[in-house]
């Protein structure tokens, strides 16, 4: 006689008993994965923060639509991207094809409404800094407005990957630079690739808000998920740890 038989009935307390325990073993898991992003955070060799609706509150291309008159219809296009239902290379060209900006619209979005930091991450780049991390900004945003970001950040401009917007002799929009990575799906990836094979880093951690963000892990040692600015509900599902400040970041550089 077989020691158990399985198509004999199981009680509701067992079947309780097992889900519990289920339950348990589940947030074990998930709290030890947490843990070792933690580790993996505080010893980092260099950090890459995602731009748009991480280091700043905007979608840099949603507020370079709006001053060009086109907002509502390219800010659905970005969520879709940003949730990665449609690939990132597609959504940039639509979304670019409508805006068409020309450079004067670009410097004056600049000038007269100069992106917002997320509160907290001047000071997480900073503690960074003086641990010797290495800071780098990985967006797929444009490079013009990251640049003036990464100058109130004291990140150095050759520790900037973003999109290049192309213009005519007039000024005119001329699309945009598709050889760049960060213009391609799992483009933020090859640039982690790329940066562990220039400087030899072992250690990198990626901290975004969005599924190219995600993506990126690996060859990032690290994922951290960051919904201070808006939550997506697919990457706050996948992350090891996800947070909603820099602030508990910056605590978690207090344990060392």
């Amino acid at each position: 006689m077989n020691a158990f038989n399985a198509s004999l009935p199981l009680s509701d307390s067992y079947v309780n008993a097992c889900r519990f325990r289920g339950c348990i073993l589940t947030t074990l898991l998930s709290m030890t994965t947490a843990a070792r992003t933690q580790e993996l955070f505080r010893r980092a060799d260099a950090v890459c923060l995602d731009v748009d609706s991480t280091v700043i509150r905007e979608e840099g291309i949603d507020e370079l639509a709006k001053f060009c008159g086109v907002g509502d219809a390219v800010t659905e296009m970005t969520r879709n991207a940003m949730g990665g239902s449609v690939s990132f290379q597609k959504a940039l060209s639509d979304r670019l094809s409508i805006i068409r900006c020309s450079r004067e619209q670009v410097n004056k979005l600049i000038t007269d409404h100069p992106p917002q930091l997320t509160p907290g991450v001047k000071e997480l780049v900073e503690k960074l800094h003086q641990r010797s991390v290495k800071v780098f900004l990985v967006s797929g945003g444009f490079r013009c407005i990251v640049e003036h970001v990464a100058s109130q950040l004291n990140i150095p401009l050759h520790h900037v990957y973003a999109n290049r917007l192309k213009f005519f002799f007039n000024g005119e929009y001329a699309g945009f630079d598709e050889s760049q990575p960060t213009a391609q799906s799992g483009g933020k990836g090859r640039v982690i690739s790329m940066l562990k094979e220039e400087y030899g880093f072992g250690n990198i951690v990626m901290i975004g808000d969005g599924a190219t963000d995600l993506e990126a892990c690996p060859p990032a040692s690290a994922f951290i998920g960051f919904g201070g600015n808006v939550v997506r509900q697919q990457v706050k599902e996948k992350s090891s740890w996800y947070v909603t400040s820099f602030g508990e970041l910056l605590k978690e550089l207090e344990k060392i």
